[in-house]
């Protein structure tokens, strides 16, 4: 042993204080990969710096410190950093003469639970068929309340979502603004006259800018991206319960940089937060 430290040209000391170093770094690792895999395995597409963030904890309880940018070089040296993808398929059609509500989030600010909801559909590949995902989400909280899966792109299926909004939700509010694209789903006589049955107030996007349903559009790709909604899925059934699983752990599991790192469930039942739009930024306060 004693050749090797001196064709390093290092005293024995100084080897074994390397060599001891070096295996702290190693077992670190592997306890860093242990806090690591379930959360991966729960939300696989979580990002490093949320994940970073839900693992402060477990780090200190561990005595790990590791800042987020090493923490980001540590997965990335492991190949475990996230990969986006982007896939489009046309949900809405707005070709049609049926009146469209005015836009009634211009101006508004957000400061409470179910204030507001948000709808859109999203299209999910199946083996061999197409289905569809309906989604009704608190503008506030970012919590889903309302999600229906079908074979089609009927009223059927907007009105299935709204349906089960309407039963989880927790403040019996009246007068819920519920805003959506101008999709033919949710302009048609038979989808707004329920809604507007249960109290609703209707809101439309005014033009083709995805900004105008931001929070939709938002949750749409986190349940594609993070949770493999956007993978090829092998039936109806299957979708319905892999929705319904996402549903679950998004609401109660996955922090929101807009909800200060808080889940979305704790956010709605709190309403303690300030919130935040995805929209864009008036010309004054955008970079130049």
């Amino acid at each position: 042993m004693k050749w090797l430290y001196q064709c390093f040209g290092i005293s024995k000391q100084a080897y074994y204080k390397r060599l001891n170093a070096y295996r702290e770094k190693q077992a670190q690792a592997l306890v860093v990969l242990s806090l690591v895999k379930p959360l991966r395995e729960r939300m696989t597409a979580l990002g490093a710096r949320k994940l970073h963030g839900e693992l402060q904890k477990p780090f200190a309880e561990h005595g790990i410190k590791m800042g987020r940018d090493a923490f980001i070089a540590f997965l990335r040296a492991r190949g475990m950093l996230v990969k986006r993808t982007k896939r489009y398929h046309i949900t809405t059609n707005s070709k049609h003469y049926y009146y469209t509500s005015p836009n009634r989030l211009k101006g508004l600010a957000l400061e409470r639970s179910e204030q507001v909801w948000v709808s859109d559909i999203t299209y999910l590949r199946l083996d061999g068929q197409h289905a569809y995902l309906a989604l009704v989400t608190d503008a506030y909280s970012k919590k889903i309340m309302g999600w229906s899966v079908e074979p089609h792109m009927r009223v059927d299926l907007v009105k299935g979502a709204l349906g089960m909004a309407l039963r989880n939700a927790e403040f019996g509010r009246e007068q819920i603004i519920h805003h959506s694209d101008r999709g033919i789903q949710y302009c048609c006589p038979e989808f707004t006259d329920y809604a507007q049955k249960q109290g609703m107030l209707l809101s439309t996007t005014q033009q083709y800018d995805p900004y105008e349903n931001a929070v939709a559009e938002r949750i749409n790709g986190i349940l594609k991206h993070e949770f493999g909604l956007g993978k090829t899925l092998p039936s109806l059934t299957f979708a319905r319960n892999m929705v319904r699983e996402a549903v679950e752990i998004y609401n109660n599991e996955r922090p929101h940089w807009s909800l200060d790192l808080e889940k979305p469930t704790v956010a709605h039942t709190q309403q303690q937060h300030v919130h935040k739009t995805y929209g864009r930024k008036p010309p004054s306060q955008q970079k130049p």
